[in-house]
């Protein structure tokens, strides 16, 4: 990604997560901004939140000691940033080294306590181990921590690379986690997802999926490595009874007995974790399952409980909260509470940075409601989440940086492209000033909405236009509608003012009048067409434009996103041509087959870079399935589910089942299994068919 310009890099980034879900047809939106672009974020009084570079896509941050900010991209580019620059060239480009689709891609990045004088810097990627970036079957990616030099020139050399913890499972797109960071203690600790289903069996996913209770596989675990890769003595299955190294480079050392590497177990999707400054003590934050997000303080070898726990109760209630042997986090929060349900990046405030009651507090922020939260301690010795900042869109990663003479948070928002800076300063900050065009012949339409005063309270109330033909005007609304006296380029200005009287710096864009945006359309597939699990789904799209005729297919930005429920996942893109082509996915678990489907996005952009795009949701085709017993009234199991029969599921043509039927009693005569409708064993997978259909369990009385 970011293989564009610098402003479609940004609006490709913007589209990743932002653009709404729209109805089962083809919609275009001419040259309209996407909503919630981070850049009107709400900050408490006396802070100032500003966009400091544009990135597509981006996962992570780190600062090597010299002061070069890094930033991973999960499209497999580390980008550099020098005295305030971010460079055009990245540092590193995995190409088709690096699977993105989904959560998967260049996830992680830490640089190495002793980097002054061996410049490595550390990388969390997924690798094409296979030639294979789908799911499902034995060759699928493999999640990796790589070890690279960084070069004073910026650069680093591929022959650098040295594998450091290999062949972690990624059989799903989705649960990769992918954090990395450096104790006090010089040991490298390492965050890894459970995978979204049970290793082999696709049918047992979500509260089904056990990977985070094995101990003999790295999923679902925080690992500790060396610097090169070894396992630290102090590891507590070190010593275990057939204790083995699982994520060599050269593979996992034969056995099941415990990894060497875990050093605690039980997370669902630890995707981000925070060093306590100065220690060997992180904070580990979880993503939950339907209920509970957590925040756990890591411990040697504790285990968190997922999936049998999810926050602090049993998985899937919000009251079943009782005494667990397993480690409780220090602070949960509800989704039907805060409306929140994805928690994300997390840092603490350098003691003395900022005034109480922030000075040393955690800060978290949670992808789903776009907050960065505080976590502030109650009278009774736990914790409450107060906000922070609110309207940050896509927060994904947090980290406190240098920033002048002192420090500052930094914070990516990974659907806008953006690194964020927030600083403290007493007084009132002048608003920013920020425009777009919307051109149609001579009559341009200009809008500020962008425009933004950072300052908590407080907000831009007037716009002053001087529209480069020598007439001006000012409103007190965003939007202004001018037409120019000829078909030509014009430097517009754009200032603004707050409150407070405080007049902005000056805003210039070209405007382009007699110009028209481009006309983007998507041809292919029918709106009415219905997908199955695999079938290979090709979107096409055509664009032209008035001034440029038909554009070529590099003028055509693709990005496909998985809807499910509330919020999207990202699972292909950005890539350029007249079309994309995706393997359609499988449903997360049996529930989200009601509430989940792809959203492919086209952006086109004419010679101006002005632009249009079009949107088109990609259904899948929902079959009811029944299953009963013969007798009737009996039970059986679905994908790990006991239910009562009759029972009714509705699933996606492709998509494995795993059903069962247990010896049981049948209007209180006990029963022993004979067999199912379809010949199959008493437990066996099925793969969903195209119509609706019944699978009956046979059964004699025993």
């Amino acid at each position: 990604m970011d293989r564009r310009t610098v402003f479609l890099a940004v609006l490709t980034g913007v589209l990743v997560s932002l653009l709404p879900a729209v109805p089962d047809q083809t919609a275009s939106a001419a040259l309209t901004p996407p909503t919630g672009s981070g850049d009107m974020v709400t900050a408490p009084a006396g802070f100032s939140d500003t966009v400091v570079h544009k990135v597509t896509t981006p996962t992570a941050l780190a600062w090597t000691p010299d002061g070069r900010m890094l930033i991973a991209q999960d499209g497999g580019q580390l980008r550099v940033v020098r005295d305030g620059q971010l460079l055009t060239t990245p540092a590193l480009n995995f190409g088709s080294r690096i699977c993105t689709q989904g959560e998967r891609g260049l996830l992680g990045v830490a640089v190495d306590p002793r980097f002054a004088t061996n410049h490595f810097v550390y990388l969390y990627w997924t690798h094409n181990a296979h030639g294979f970036c789908g799911e499902g079957g034995p060759d699928t990616p493999e999640n990796r921590v790589t070890r690279h030099v960084l070069g004073d020139n910026d650069r680093i050399s591929l022959s650098s690379e040295k594998v450091l913890v290999d062949h972690i499972p990624s059989q799903r797109f989705i649960h990769n986690a992918g954090d990395l960071h450096f104790g006090a203690d010089e040991l490298l600790y390492v965050s890894v997802g459970d995978g979204g289903c049970v290793l082999g069996d696709p049918t047992r996913c979500g509260a089904l999926n056990t990977n985070s209770r094995r101990l003999d596989i790295p999923n679902g675990k925080i690992l500790r490595v060396t610097r090169s890769g070894g396992v630290p003595a102090s590891n507590p299955y070190v010593g275990a009874t057939g204790a083995r190294r699982c994520t060599l480079p050269t593979g996992p050392q034969p056995g099941n007995g415990p990894c060497t590497e875990t050093f605690a177990s039980g997370f669902r999707n630890p995707f981000r974790f925070a060093q306590v400054p100065g220690t060997s003590q992180f904070y580990v934050n979880d993503v939950g399952q339907a209920h509970w997000e957590e925040i756990d303080r890591l411990v040697k070898g504790a285990d968190y409980g997922w999936n049998v726990r999810e926050g602090h109760c049993a998985t899937g209630s919000y009251t079943n909260c009782g005494p667990t042997p397993f480690e409780n986090p220090i602070h949960d929060y509800s989704h039907a509470a805060t409306g929140c349900g994805s928690i994300t990046g997390g840092a603490f405030v350098p003691e003395g940075l900022w005034p109480a009651p922030y000075s040393g507090s955690y800060l978290f922020a949670d992808y789903v409601c776009g907050k960065i939260f505080r976590l502030a301690p109650t009278t009774g010795g736990g914790y409450t989440q107060k906000p922070f900042l609110t309207d940050v869109n896509v927060p994904v990663h947090l980290a406190f940086g240098p920033y002048r003479e002192t420090r500052a948070l930094y914070y990516l928002d990974y659907g806008g492209g953006a690194v964020h800076r927030v600083v403290y300063e007493s007084g009132n900050t002048a608003p920013v000033a920020s425009f777009s065009q919307h051109p149609d012949g001579l009559t341009v339409t200009l809008d500020g909405s962008a425009s933004y005063d950072p300052d908590s309270g407080d907000s831009v109330t007037s716009w002053r236009w001087s529209f480069g033909d020598g007439t001006s005007a000012t409103t007190t609304t965003p939007r202004v509608t001018h037409t120019y006296p000829a078909a030509q380029d014009y430097t517009a200005t754009l200032r603004v003012s707050d409150e407070a009287g405080t007049l902005s710096a000056p805003f210039n864009k070209d405007v382009y009048a007699g110009e028209h945006p481009p006309a983007i359309s998507i041809t292919s597939p029918a709106t009415t067409a219905r997908f199955f699990v695999g079938q290979q789904v090709t979107v096409t799209a055509e664009a032209s434009d008035r001034e440029d005729g038909v554009l070529p297919p590099r003028s055509i930005t693709w990005t496909v996103r998985v809807k499910h429920g509330t919020h999207f996942h990202p699972y292909a893109g950005p890539v350029t041509g007249s079309s994309i082509t995706v393997n359609y996915p499988a449903p997360e678990d049996l529930a989200s087959t009601q509430n989940s489907y792809l959203v492919a996005t086209a952006v086109a952009v004419d010679s101006r870079g002005l632009t249009s795009r079009a949107d088109q949701n990609l259904l899948p085709r929902k079959v009811p399935l029944t299953f009963a017993t013969s007798p009737s009234g009996g039970r059986v199991i679905v994908n790990g589910t006991t239910r009562g029969t009759p029972a009714s599921v509705v699933s996606w043509p492709g998509y494995v089942l795993r059903i069962s039927a247990p010896d049981q009693s049948i209007s209180g005569v006990p029963h022993v299994f004979r067999t199912w409708s379809d010949g199959g064993a008493r437990t066996h997978d099925i793969a969903t068919p195209r119509e609706a259909a019944t699978f009956t369990a046979r059964f004699d009385p025993s």
